[in-house]
Order: structure tokens, then sequence, then C-alpha cells
């Protein structure tokens, strides 16, 4: 059975590009902190938008989709699952719905990850809430079709005692102050995905760990700016970086750092984007067609008119729809989709 030893964390040997990402996050978040008591509205309403960007990256990711009024209306409550796809995503809706409302009281405690997976799976026809009863494997698929098996995680007979085993290793870890509690997460979730304890879901469930584990360490960008998209559409570095630490995971001779530094470099995206929304959000002596301009020149995301009124609230529907329009002429934005899932992004 495989242990888990954090204690490489203690040790300082890390990669300089590492912990340069680490202190810039650190940076950043210090200014986070000090704009939410002015901008408790601003932060209201972006929450609001990265929810639905949540629930329909991390879906995407395992190839769960729908259209964006559908997202839209389902994260919003204001339609019902009509399939299985809109099902996973109402799961997902309600999980995430309990991370961000009782983070403080949620850990990775064992009936805390089963409640989030039943959770996650109650509108679903597969069970949720327990371990797996038979092994399952990581199946990739070549460029002409042919299947393989990648990776074989824990063996159902084992996965209790393994999870069991992650667990106390990951309270042990977090309890010492030598070691960096936002390099400790993506630990976590990396051997969380390669022990796969359930027979569904647990890409899904690594994601909502990880924002819970981030949300409990004072992590909480990924509250405003989706971390799932950000992985969503960065999706391929992603798996690769799964693919390189996972590699003689078995026998405890695999490299964390690759799938960490992956981790860390998609929440560093999240300040960075939170922090550029707030650059333009209320700036003195900025007129409010730059302060459009620079919402949608420096989205790191297509972002939609909707998105954009809710992020500048004292900027009318009539003038942002002016203004993009201008942009769309002058070449600066190109659009992407139709109606009303009608984004834009800087060409």
């Amino acid at each position: 059975m495989r242990y888990f030893d954090y204690s490489f964390l203690e040790h300082g040997m890390l990669p300089a590009g590492l912990v340069n990402v680490v202190s810039a996050i650190a940076e950043l978040r210090e200014r986070e902190n000090s704009l939410k008591e002015n901008y408790a509205e601003v932060f209201t309403r972006l929450e609001s938008i990265a929810k639905v960007q949540s629930v329909k990256g991390s879906n995407e990711i395992e190839g769960i989709v729908t259209s964006e009024q559908r997202i839209n209306d389902i994260v919003n409550q204001n339609a019902a699952p009509l399939n299985h796809n809109e099902a996973e995503i109402a799961g997902y809706r309600d999980a995430l719905a309990l991370v961000h409302a009782d983070f403080t009281a949620l850990d990775v405690r064992e009936r805390d990850i089963l409640r989030l997976h039943e959770i996650m799976l109650s509108y679903s026809a597969i069970p949720g809430g327990r371990y797996k009863d038979s092994d399952n494997v990581i199946m990739e698929a070549s460029a002409d079709g042919a299947r393989r098996v990648r990776f074989s995680p824990t063996p159902a007979s084992e996965t209790a005692e393994t999870m069991e085993q992650l667990i106390l290793a990951y309270m042990d870890a977090r309890g010492s102050y030598a070691i960096n509690r936002l390099l400790l997460i993506p630990c976590f979730a990396l051997d969380f995905l390669c022990i796969h304890p359930f027979a569904d879901g647990n890409g899904r469930m690594s994601r909502l760990l990880s924002l819970l584990l981030l949300y409990k360490s004072g992590f909480d960008a990924g509250r405003y700016i989706s971390f799932e998209e950000q992985i969503n559409r960065s999706k391929a570095a992603y798996y690769q970086s799964l693919k390189d630490s996972s590699v003689r995971w078995r026998s405890s001779e695999n490299t964390y750092f690759p799938f960490m530094e992956n981790f860390v470099t998609t929440l560093l995206m999240c300040y960075k984007e939170l922090d550029k929304r707030f650059a333009v959000v209320n700036a003195a002596k900025v007129s409010k067609r730059q302060r459009i301009e620079q919402t949608v020149l420096n989205s790191l995301l297509p972002i939609s008119k909707r998105e954009v009124c809710y992020i500048l609230p004292d900027v009318s529907p009539t003038t942002v729809e002016a203004v993009l329009a201008s942009m769309l002429k002058s070449g600066e934005i190109i659009k992407v989709g139709t109606a009303r899932n009608t984004k834009y992004v800087k060409r």
C-alpha cells in the first residue's frame, strides 16, 4: 500500500520558478484583501460570475457540456436538468455551493469528502458518497484511436485505508510551520487523483477539494475568478503535469513538482485576472468608455456584456453595448458565440 510523506517540502529544495510564483501570489493576495472592504458589492458580483464559470469549466474538462444558456439557468436554479450531462452539472453546482458556504466547517475528513461526492452525484444514476468497489484504470487514446492504460490507480480493496493514510499525512504536514500550505495542497490533489477513490467524478472532486483547501488556507481568488475555468483553458498543460507527476507513483518515486507548478501558476492567473479587474473598477479620472475597454482587453477569458455590466455596476448596459460595438468595428476585439452566448475577447 502507498504511504505519503510530504517532509520534502520542509527542506527548501524547491525550484526557483515555483518559489517566485508563490511570492507573486502572496503579494497579490495582500492587495486583494485590502480591496474587499471598499468593494464588497463588486466582489459579490464577481463571485456570481465565477460560480457559473466554475461549474461550466470543471465539467467541461471531463467532456460534460451543455449550452451557455442552460449552464446559466441551471447554476442560477432557473431550470431543472433535462439529461445526464445537465444532471452532472446540477450536482457540481450544489457541491460547489456547499464549499463556498461552509468551507470553515468542512475539511478533508472522510465524512466530508464522501458527503461532497454524494451531493455532486445526487442527480446522477451513479450512486455517490462511497468509495469504489471495483478496480478502475485511467485510459488514454493515441492519435490513431488506439487505447491503452496510462495509469493503474489504487486497487479498490486498498482504497479506504490508502485514503485514510492520505488524510492523516495531509493533516500532519498542515500542522508543520516549516511547510508552506499552498504548496501542500497540490500534493494532496495529485495523490487523491492517483488513488482515484471513486467509480466516477474523481477529477471534479479533486477540484472541489482543492478549492476547499485553498479557501481554508486563505487563498480565495478562485471564488471570484474561476480556478476551474483557468484549468479548462490550459487543459493540455494540466493533463501533462498530472502525467509527469504520476510516473512511478505506486513505488513512491514520483516527483510532485510538475503538478505543483501547474497548480500554483493557475492560481497566479486567477489573482492576476482579479487584479486586472480592479485596476479599472471605479478608477479615478478614467472615463466609463476607458473602463469598459480595459475590462474587456484585460480579461484572460472571453467576457459577455452581462459580465461587464456586473463588474461595472455604475455603467449602463446601453453604454457597454455601444463601446463593445465600437471595439468590434475597430478590430480590437472579436466576438465568440452567438445570441445569448455572445462573448468578447481581445484579438
